[in-house]
């Protein structure tokens, strides 16, 4: 399986030629050093985060897990305590602390971590519970890419003439539409009608949302740190696409492997399902269906409790979906500033900005309560 990523080395090497060719060796170089340590503690954060949640429903890995846990929490601590004391920090703690910046990067993760780890769980019951075969699986989800593309022009003009909080909500109302009807109209024979609806309430959803949650990183940092917004841009895709489908993943294999275990407790053959046979049928549902080739007396009804414990599972995965994206309409509704309280805080930031540039005092934090 693992010759798959070979289908991105010829962009790669693509990608570099052009980078060689075309992209300037010396544009914008700066003499500041940069803060190792700082990226190092930030790797231990969340490599340790990411690992502790996916082998958390792993039996026996307790201590593993609260090693990472520990980890996690070290690193976690030593970057914020590094960042504030770093001459040149990786990441600029008073400008983060900005409210349109730090609940436009929460907001952000949220969104995209939400998208991500959709198309990780739906991928796999479009497969193991529909029957679809990957390709057909893969154009599938399109619906998902073409919204997105159709919704994000309209989704920046929404963003100037009724502001980032308002665009925000409106992507998360879509999708939370999308989990809610995942949640209670996917089943063992839906059609694709009920299929392609939810992806086009996802990429509606990431649409509208997507952008002011990028804007809004960019438009509240000075120009000096302008990487530091782009990288929190890229962070909010790949720490909430790993946190969300590592938890949502997680909840999966959970939620299978309990109502695998109940169907076989219920059955009049539970007595003849061996422990190893059992941890194989409640391991994965790919584990299942090995099984049932193995024992093809009982394949029917191993297959048929294989698809209602996945649709269990997904449920649970949907669930904490729905939690998550509520959570962030939330905290959206009640910390981002309405339209005008949105431009006067950016106002202030870009007088703070550039009065900091004036004096050569690095800086411009937060100032007031609304900082």
């Amino acid at each position: 399986w693992g010759s798959v990523f070979l289908v991105t080395l010829p962009l790669a090497v693509v990608a570099l030629v052009m980078a060689l060719l075309f992209v300037p060796a010396h544009a914008n170089e700066s003499a500041e050093p940069v803060d190792d340590l700082g990226g190092i503690l930030s790797v231990l954060l969340i490599a340790g985060l990411v690992l502790a949640i996916n082998f958390a429903v792993v039996p026996g890995e307790g201590s593993p897990v609260l090693g990472l846990v520990v980890i996690a929490l070290t690193a976690g601590a030593g970057f914020v305590w590094r960042q504030r004391r770093a001459p040149n920090p990786l990441y600029d703690l008073h400008i983060a602390g900005r409210r349109t910046f730090w609940v436009a990067a929460c907001a952000g993760i949220i969104v995209f971590g939400s998208m991500m780890g959709s198309a990780f769980v739906s991928q796999q019951y479009l497969q193991n519970v529909l029957g679809y075969n990957p390709v057909e699986a893969g154009a599938a989800i399109l619906p998902l890419a073409v919204m997105m593309v159709l919704v994000a022009p309209r989704s920046a003009k929404l963003v100037e003439t009724r502001g980032a909080r308002a665009t925000l909500l409106t992507g998360y109302a879509f999708l939370f539409l999308a989990f809610a009807w995942m949640l209670l109209f996917w089943g063992e024979d839906s059609s694709y009608w009920q299929i392609g609806l939810a992806y086009v309430f996802i990429g509606i959803g990431s649409g509208f949302a997507g952008t002011p949650a990028s804007h809004s990183l960019t438009g509240s940092v000075p120009v000096r740190r302008a990487g530091m917004a782009s990288g929190t841009a890229d962070l909010q895709r790949d720490l909430g696409g790993a946190v969300m489908q590592s938890v949502m993943g997680v909840l999966l294999t959970a939620g299978y492997a309990s109502a695998f275990s109940a169907a076989i407790a219920a059955s009049a053959e539970s007595k003849e399902v061996s422990d190893q046979v059992q941890s194989e049928l409640t391991k994965s549902f790919a584990s299942a269906g090995q099984v049932a080739q193995q024992h093809p007396q009982y394949a029917d009804q191993i297959v048929a409790a294989a698809r209602q414990s996945f649709l269990h599972g997904d449920d649970w995965a949907y669930t904490v979906g729905l939690a998550a994206i509520a959570l962030g309409a939330l905290l959206v509704f009640f910390m981002f500033p309405h339209r005008d309280a949105e431009r006067e805080l950016l106002r202030r930031y870009y007088a703070q900005d550039s009065a900091s540039v004036a004096t050569g005092i690095p800086g411009g934090g937060p100032s007031g309560p609304d900082g």
